[in-house]
């Protein structure tokens, strides 16, 4: 089963429920209750779901790994790609 899949399953799932509860199909006390909450459940999980992805992503770029050894061998690789081009002729501007 693909990521997809799973996603398009919960959603259908849970707009099922949330319009069954809505349009009176399921009765409870828990149900009336919570009718307020539940009628804007999907915007307080849109919400949750923002509020983790942003966290997420937040988190992620903070602890991001600068790989300093990478950078100096690329920079190496750099100068000698620009020596090799000038050693063939080729005229590299900002030298």
């Amino acid at each position: 089963m693909t990521k997809l899949t799973e996603w398009l399953l919960f959603a259908s799932l849970f707009f099922s429920i949330w319009i069954a509860v809505l349009t009176g199909s399921v009765s409870s006390s828990f149900v009336a209750k919570w009718q307020q909450v539940i009628l804007f459940f999907p915007l307080i999980v849109l919400f949750a779901f923002g509020l983790y992805a942003s966290v997420t992503i937040l988190y992620r770029v903070l602890t991001f790994y600068n790989c300093e050894n990478a950078a100096i061998e690329l920079q190496e690789q750099i100068e000698e790609a620009k020596k090799d081009l000038q050693s063939k002729g080729v005229i590299l501007k900002g030298n």
